[in-house]
């Protein structure tokens, strides 16, 4: 259902690579370093960080269809999407080189003075058997993995989205019982060893507005070690609205200790899709578009940021017309950055 991985060239090859690009074209200060919007096909730099202190991939998806569409002449469509490659997006860290991957993506983000955001999706029996369906072998190979993260963030600033759905599938059963005690044990290993780390931050995922109550997640929130988490991640490649999740969260904040959340806003901007089959609905839905670019100035105290953690432009899944899980998908792409016009 999450999975924002596409078939590309190993992560940490370009992301090493976008060390020496930055280099080049980025200030890395607090300014406003913006490209100029007038030229279409204008390299990718990082946005003013006293808003947004994320680092922006320079060679994301995104950022590669804007240069494909300018140098086809379609300035219109590279402006489009230009709304989604000039914004920071979630990284999404593979099963095989977790270490070389992490490492990759938090080196760019220090050359910029930025924060790096990892997305990590690699729990076992992941996805319920669904599009995203796979994650780690078994316990022992998602610690491997974890470690692996670990070693490659080291000291450098990273705020980690962890294990979209782990919980939620839990708690709506989707997830067999029959795993849980090892899940949980996962989840809180993570966050101990993820939080060992200087400059990491830690969000445990926690569903959406839409699934359910607050009352039904918060106590398995608590077993997979939200107290010693910095918060958790609400809206995670979905589509309720800004206002309705920030709604949730609070509730949800107030049955977990007052943890602060972060608020996935990447294709909420018309909000979720009512139409179709409601098994679905959430599985590359028309209509939507952008939401609020991602920001630590939020509409509430406790919500730490918006944050673009699903790469908007990148399918949900073989429905509707779309690719595998996590593939880039350019009309989609063009259709969210239009619908954010209206």
């Amino acid at each position: 259902m999450y999975d924002s991985r596409g078939a590309r060239p190993p992560a940490w090859t370009w992301a090493l690579g976008a060390v020496l690009l930055l280099a080049g074209c980025s200030s890395g200060g607090g300014g406003d370093d913006r490209p100029d919007a007038a030229d279409p096909g204008a390299a990718i730099t990082q946005q003013p960080k006293a808003a947004d202190p994320f680092w922006v991939n320079p060679d994301s998806n995104a950022a590669r269809q804007v240069k494909a569409y300018a140098k086809a002449g379609k300035d219109t469509d590279a402006g489009q999407i230009r709304k989604m490659a000039q914004q920071p997006t979630g990284e999404w860290i593979g099963p095989e080189n977790p270490e070389q991957e992490a490492r990759g993506f938090t080196e760019a983000a220090q050359k910029s003075d930025r924060t790096a955001l990892l997305v990590l999706y690699n729990i076992p029996h992941r996805d319920c058997g669904q599009y995203s369906q796979g994650g780690a072998a078994d316990g022992d190979a998602y610690r491997a993995w974890i470690d692996g993260v670990a070693r490659g963030i080291q000291d450098r600033p990273a705020t980690v989205v962890l294990e979209p759905d782990a919980v939620l599938h839990l708690v709506d059963g989707c997830t067999q019982a029959q795993f849980a005690e090892e899940r949980y044990d996962l989840l809180r290993s993570a966050i101990t060893k993820l939080k060992s780390l200087k400059n990491t931050k830690v969000y445990l995922d926690a569903g959406n507005a839409g699934w359910g109550h607050p009352d039904q997640i918060y106590q398995p929130l608590r077993q997979a070690g939200i107290t010693e988490a910095d918060g958790f991640a609400v809206n995670v490649s979905n589509f309720y609205s800004t206002q309705d999740s920030i709604a949730y969260g609070k509730q949800l904040s107030e049955k977990v200790g007052g943890k602060h959340f972060v608020i996935d806003t990447s294709r909420n901007g018309n909000g979720p899709y009512t139409g179709g089959n409601p098994e679905e609905r959430w599985c590359n839905p028309p209509g939507r578009a952008l939401g609020e670019t991602p920001t630590t100035k939020t509409a509430d105290p406790l919500a730490d940021a918006y944050l673009w953690v699903k790469r908007p432009g990148e399918s949900d899944g073989t429905c509707k017309g779309g690719p595998q899980a996590g593939n880039w998908w350019p009309t989609y792409a063009l259709k969210l950055a239009q619908g954010s016009d209206t």
